[in-house]
């Protein structure tokens, strides 16, 4: 009987026996560290996407079990507000002369005083204009650098608050006040 090849996403490799391939696994593993990282479960993307994404199937992406496509991927990065990229492993990407540290740090990290800035993405996507866009896409180079992609709050280190400032049209010592002028400084809420 013929092998037939490369029908459909549920697909792994040449011979279709439905054992998962080792690059499979890394984008499921990725999968799973970003909807971990959002602290979503398999159950909550189904229900916050209005069932676009099943939790079984995306259970099978994520344990490599099935091939996404990259539709669905873009898909899922959207509903994630990740680019696409991120969803991806790093092992096997062209390298282009930097080094990346493939962990995703998730540790909440003691700040001192002064030294950073945390802004509420979730007040920056109701911003718009051009500071706004200067602004977010800043933000967003600055998770792909650090990995992080809780999509609620992003601390701004010492080494990015000259290049905010610029964005900012402030000086150092500026920033944290205009993001404050901005609505964007995240107040963690009192636990009662």
């Amino acid at each position: 009987m013929p092998v037939r090849h490369g029908h459909g996403e549920d697909s792994m490799d040449d011979n279709n026996d439905n054992t998962p391939d080792d690059y499979s696994q890394k984008v499921g593993e990725r999968l799973r560290a970003i909807r971990r990282q959002k602290r979503l479960s398999l159950q909550e993307v189904e229900a916050n996407s209005d069932q676009e994404f099943k939790a079984s199937v995306l259970g099978a992406y994520e344990r490599g079990e099935r091939a996404i496509s990259v539709p669905r991927l873009r898909k899922l990065a959207a509903f994630y507000s990740v680019p696409v990229d991120q969803l991806l492993p790093i092992e096997g990407a062209p390298d282009f002369g930097v080094e990346v540290d493939d962990t995703i740090d998730l540790r909440e990290r003691p700040t001192r005083a002064g030294s950073s800035i945390t802004i509420d993405l979730t007040k920056l996507e109701k911003l718009s204009g051009p500071e706004a866009d200067m602004l977010s896409r800043y933000l967003t180079m600055i998770q792909v650098q650090r990995q992080d992609f809780n999509g609620r709050v992003l601390t701004i280190r010492r080494d990015d608050l000259q290049a905010l400032a610029a964005i900012l049209g402030t000086g150092i010592d500026g920033a944290a006040p205009r993001i404050d002028a901005l609505g964007l400084s995240f107040v963690p809420q009192a636990i009662a």
